[in-house]
């Protein structure tokens, strides 16, 4: 593999707004232009440009006379349609770059890749996590960060989907940003500059890591994560497009476990309403401290869960996030389930209109205000004072490809090192000094 020489520098996409409103903590210099402007700032979008100090441009620039200066922006969205979706001042180092996307203004950090690294892994989890926990992150997000730099110009990772008049098979992935690298949210990383402090053991493990990745056949992992798989990971074709990656693969989340055949609607029903040992199966609130990001902690019951609806409230719901009215919804019936007992493919049946959706995003977008903690779930019909309920009671919090956040930091805690870990989430890959 080309090893290159030095960390490369990216571009993140932060936030987009008709106006933004940030403060410049130091002496900024825009467009290079030799002035220097510090303190509270605003630009906004005028005839398609940038509208900076009664001046319209293209693009402002802001770069830093220091590498200590940073900058604040003002009601960035963080936990975009989440349940916990709100606005935060986040302060970041690097240039502060204006663009206009779509007739708003696109506020852009462009920053080193480790110092990147460093918020992630502070934003994708506590920073007071443990030191292998931390390394292992690093390493991931890494991974993920430079294949997806690498492969831009080469694959298409847009969504895609399957549309007829019977089916609707849709997946989400990285959309390749023409005019950023990465955006900041979930949708690609959490990233959320200097505002989550980092720690003596963040920085120690970007330090100890430096130039890490997966690799598999000499190419860098495309090294997925998520907060709870609920005992079980999941294979990348079941989520994403049909490619197989061979360090994506199921595994179950214990030391010593063998996963049954959770493709099977009876095992997966037993299995889903059982509490198997595993990793992730822990209400050890000092772990959980540490993995969990204060909105995060406001989602208790991940390794098992419960969501009750009326027939109302879920023919209306259905109708609101496909857009199809189904009419009364008379079941839910799942059709195909991956190896993780994740459900793939849900057939709804309405008394107006019958459908097959999926994959796992398209099924947990249409079955929850946000989104539904994960696809792996099975369906009850309970009648309570003549009203027709459905009670979805299933495991795990995301799409469970990759590595188990929640269950990383079980092993860590038990003095896993984070070669062991990454070993386990993702097999047959090597770690790999990249630069």
């Amino acid at each position: 593999m080309k090893r290159q020489e030095t960390q490369p520098t990216i571009s993140v996409g932060i936030l987009r707004s008709k106006v933004i409103r940030f403060t410049l903590h130091g002496d900024f210099r825009p467009n290079s232009d030799g002035s220097v402007v510090t303190g509270d700032q605003t630009v906004s979008v005028q005839d398609g440009k940038i509208l900076y100090n009664n001046d319209l441009y293209d693009e402002v620039i802001f770069s830093p006379s220091s590498t200590t200066d940073s900058f604040d922006l003002l009601d960035v969205v963080i936990g975009i349609h989440f349940h916990w979706e709100r606005k935060e001042t986040q302060r970041f180092n690097g240039s502060l770059k204006f663009i206009v996307i779509e007739g708003e203004v696109q506020a852009i950090d462009i920053v080193p890749t480790e110092d990147y690294l460093t918020s992630v892994i502070s934003s994708e989890m506590s920073a007071t996590s443990s030191l292998e926990l931390l390394k292992a992150h690093a390493v991931i997000s890494r991974s993920w960060l430079l294949n997806k730099l690498e492969n831009k110009e080469t694959e298409s990772h847009a969504d895609a989907m399957v549309v007829t008049d019977e089916r609707i098979i849709r997946w989400y992935d990285h959309q390749d940003h023409t005019l950023f690298d990465v955006c900041a949210d979930d949708h690609c990383q959490r990233y959320q500059g200097i505002t989550k402090a980092s720690t003596q053991a963040v920085r120690e493990a970007i330090k100890a890591t430096f130039g890490e990745v997966l690799t598999y056949d000499g190419k860098i992992c495309d090294a997925r994560f998520y907060k709870a798989c609920g005992g079980a990971t999941e294979l990348f074709e079941n989520c994403w497009e049909e490619v197989h990656h061979p360090y994506l693969l199921p595994v179950a989340d214990s030391a010593q476990g063998k996963l049954p055949d959770l493709t099977q609607e009876a095992v997966a029903r037993e299995w889903i309403l059982s509490s198997p040992e595993a990793y992730c199966n822990t209400q050890n609130k000092t772990v959980l401290s540490q993995v969990l990001n204060n909105y995060d902690q406001e989602t208790p019951d991940f390794y098992r869960w419960k969501v009750d609806y009326s027939q109302a409230e879920l023919s209306a719901l259905v109708k609101e996030k496909t857009g199809i009215d189904f009419g009364k919804i008379i079941d839910l019936v799942p059709l195909k389930r991956g190896a993780s007992a994740r459900i793939i493919e849900l057939k709804i049946v309405g008394e107006k209109r019958t459908m097959v959706i999926g994959k796992e995003l398209e099924i947990r977008k249409a079955l929850s205000a946000s989104h539904l903690y994960s696809s792996a779930f099975v369906v009850d019909k309970e009648e309570r004072e003549d009203t027709l309920h459905f009670v979805l009671r299933g495991a795990g919090w995301g799409h469970g490809v990759g590595l188990c956040q929640i269950g990383a930091a079980v092993m860590a805690s038990q003095g896993i090192d984070y070669r062991s870990i990454l070993s386990h989430y993702y097999p047959h890959s090597s770690l790999t000094k990249r630069y």
